[in-house]
């Protein structure tokens, strides 16, 4: 049997895209400009690299692309608001007159979020679940859409041996709660997209779990998106060194698809635009590219 999220609003444009995620798997490439990200190590670092990364991510199949200044963890040096500015502004800009592919800027501060959208950006990918109000008030009043992201601890904080009762109840009752406090503060729910942190305060067995039971959370009714990609959950379960997990990587996105994620956050674009094609083609959202077997 086939499960198919209970989308209250399936139909959407974002930026200069439609989607309709009762019959779309889109993928969000991955630009990290920062010299410590934990995947590239600084290969889109460079303002001319982190476009070029961001528009082959688009010829690649990508719906839209995630751009990031500022690393998740707290282990590496932080960065200033001025510097993270810097760094995601200028890619931003580039990206939008040379495509129309959707924009989301990975960060927490209302500062960055407001020149970011001023820019081109469409999305602000919050991995704070829109703790600061400032930030949600931006995106309110420049009806940009947001994806709300589940985490336990604040911006760059570690938070030490997390413990869940139902990790899954857990969790889906505190993104319904961010969700609320969104709309409270002015964002529609039909621009609310939502995350449940794969990973982010969560050891691996908890991330394991959350892939088999992701059907609790997408049946929130709102576009789910799975940030899968090389985590170190995926490296755990399976021994393999982080640029050794692409196939372990699209089997966690393939479950996650199939319980109900419309979005996959990946850092390889082709491979994971194959595979989300071929997932459509399955799940019977798309027809085959073309019939020949057996036909003649």
């Amino acid at each position: 049997m086939t499960y198919l999220p209970p989308l209250k609003d399936p139909v959407r444009t974002i930026g200069r895209r439609a989607f309709d995620f009762d019959r779309q798997i889109v993928v969000m490439g991955i630009v990290n400009r920062t010299p410590d990200s934990f995947f590239d190590e600084g290969r889109t670092y460079g303002l001319e690299q982190a476009v070029g990364a961001a528009l082959a991510a688009d010829q690649a199949g990508a719906g839209w692309v995630d751009i990031g200044g500022v690393p998740f963890s707290p282990d590496v040096p932080e960065v200033s608001e001025e510097e993270e500015l810097d760094r995601v502004v200028p890619v931003v800009a580039s990206v939008a007159r040379s495509s129309d592919i959707v924009i989301s800027v990975d960060t927490f501060r209302p500062e960055v979020a407001a020149q970011s959208i001023a820019a081109g950006a469409s999305v602000i990918n919050d991995t704070t679940a829109l703790r600061d109000r400032d930030l949600a008030a931006v995106i309110a009043a420049h009806r940009a859409t947001v994806v709300i992201t589940h985490s336990k601890a604040g911006p760059r904080q570690h938070f030490a041996r997390p413990q869940y009762d139902d990790i899954a109840a857990e969790i889906k009752s505190i993104l319904i709660n961010q969700v609320q406090r969104a709309v409270d503060c002015g964002v529609a729910e039909s621009k609310i997209i939502i995350d449940p942190g794969h990973d982010l305060n969560k050891n691996t067995l908890h991330s394991l779990e959350l892939t088999r039971r992701l059907t609790e959370i997408a049946d929130i009714g709102l576009p789910l998106l799975a940030a899968v990609s090389n985590k170190d959950f995926v490296g755990e379960a399976t021994g393999l060194a982080r640029h050794d997990r692409l196939a372990p990587t699209i089997a966690a996105a393939t479950a996650c698809a199939l319980n109900g994620a419309r979005i996959l956050r990946m850092h390889d674009v082709a491979e994971a635009v194959a595979a989300a094609r071929m997932l459509e083609a399955i799940l019977g959202f798309r027809p085959p590219a073309f019939l020949r077997h057996n036909l003649d």
